[in-house]
């Protein structure tokens, strides 16, 4: 299934996807398998949770505007064929849904993938990450400005915040560092 995922987003996923990529695919399955296993999980859970984490973003090959039910979609038809029952197939894309901005989890393993989605933003990378996604957004948009584009993400972190008990013991004070320097204008 993961050599699937990777083939489509690979051969279907428009090139200026910077931030929505394979390579963020990857980061938040690992990254939904470290929280999981910091939560408890048990094995089962966390192959779930990695499921719904390869599958979360594969609604962009399709549209940008809720890519997370064109996600789901794309899980309902293909995860039979790995599987995955109806059942284990509405767990995960209720953990995909979990991911639509702004954040709403209804259990621990949403809270979980919806935290692994946005954690690179209490890690040192979350200047070059938020650039990605800033190229991005400014292919789709090119009148957007990087003084607008710092705006809105002052605003969103500041809304922001973690649900996992890792994530805040771990990446809230990053975060808020992160913060800080884009209110002083650092970064």
């Amino acid at each position: 299934m993961k050599t699937f995922v990777t083939g489509l987003l690979k051969d279907k996923l428009p090139s200026f996807y910077f931030y929505h990529n394979l390579e963020h695919t990857l980061y938040v399955c690992s990254q939904a398998a470290v929280i999981g296993s910091a939560e408890g999980c048990t094995a089962a859970e966390i192959d779930l949770l990695e499921t719904a984490a390869l599958w979360h973003d594969t609604g962009f090959i399709i549209s940008a505007v809720n890519h997370e039910e064109e996600g789901c979609t794309l899980a309902m038809k293909y995860l039979p064929g790995y599987g995955y029952s109806a059942a284990a197939i509405q767990v995960i894309c209720g953990m995909i849904m979990a991911t639509r901005i702004p954040q709403s989890p209804q259990n621990k393993l949403a809270s979980i993938l919806a935290d692994a989605d946005l954690e690179y933003l209490g890690t040192e990378n979350a200047g070059e990450k938020a650039a990605d996604l800033f190229r991005e957004l400014q292919y789709e948009d090119p009148l957007l400005t990087i003084a607008a584009w710092n705006d809105s993400q002052i605003v969103f972190l500041v809304k922001h915040h973690y649900f996992t008990r890792f994530c805040k013991e771990t990446r809230e004070q990053p975060k808020q560092e992160y913060l800080q320097r884009l209110l002083n204008g650092i970064e």
